[in-house]
């Protein structure tokens, strides 16, 4: 079955140069019609399959896990009120996650991305998950090398730091994801992905390509608190 109709693209390749309330007011119950309703259901079927794997997931509801489509304009030069994709986080906790373990989902007409791994973290998380990498560097390593994880992701992303404590420096060189202050990752499709009626079987798949990766570096926090 198909989850989304065509003009859940269309919708917002008209908002990007009507970006403004006026707009959106006028085209609010298209947008609850094609986008928001669809959307949730989308999610509620996607924590039904996860859930069939993980009793985690299986108490989460779609409000728990999306986004709104409001940007948060305070502090950006950017004042355009609405996001051009729709996105959502399907992880115990939902959007309250600090590790994704699970998958962080845009949806729009640029592209479908699945994420995964550790994105916001505070300094002794951060600590936690070099400590973790530092004791299992050969599993480590083996998980991130091997595939489904890098024929579907190709590698972990993040920002880095310059400088490492010095418990870390001497193994640097033999693993450089040390450096990291994120480790997180992700896969893209063609926006016409959203309208495949296997769109629920490529967004398992990716998520269970990640999961022995998310796994390693949610236990390195979780094993520690």
């Amino acid at each position: 079955m198909a989850f989304f109709e065509p003009d859940f693209l269309q919708f917002f390749i008209e908002l990007a140069p009507n970006n403004h309330k006026d707009w959106f007011d006028s085209n609010r119950k298209r947008y609850e019609q094609v986008v928001k309703k669809p959307f949730a259901n989308f999610i509620q079927h996607m924590i039904g399959r996860m859930a069939e794997l993980d009793p985690a997931f299986k108490d989460l509801e779609p409000k728990d896990c999306i986004f709104r489509i409001n940007r948060d304009i305070r502090f950006s030069k950017d004042k355009s009120p609405y996001k051009l994709m729709y996105s959502a986080v399907i992880a115990p906790g939902g959007k309250k996650s600090r590790a994704i373990n699970g998958v962080y989902l845009e949806f729009g007409p640029e592209h479908v991305r699945v994420y995964g791994g550790v994105y916001e973290v505070n300094k002794e998380e951060i600590h936690q998950i070099r400590q973790g990498i530092l004791e299992n560097r050969a599993k480590f390593k083996s998980i991130y090398s091997a595939d489904p994880f890098k024929s579907v992701y190709g590698s972990i992303l993040g920002e880095k730091n310059k400088m490492l404590p010095k418990e870390f420096k001497p193994f640097a060189a033999e693993e450089p994801l040390l450096y990291n202050k994120q480790w997180y990752f992700y896969t893209q499709f063609d926006p016409i992905t959203v309208l495949d009626e296997k769109l629920d079987d490529i967004i398992l798949d990716s998520f269970l390509a990640g999961r022995e990766v998310e796994e390693f570096l949610f236990n390195c926090i979780k094993s520690t608190n």
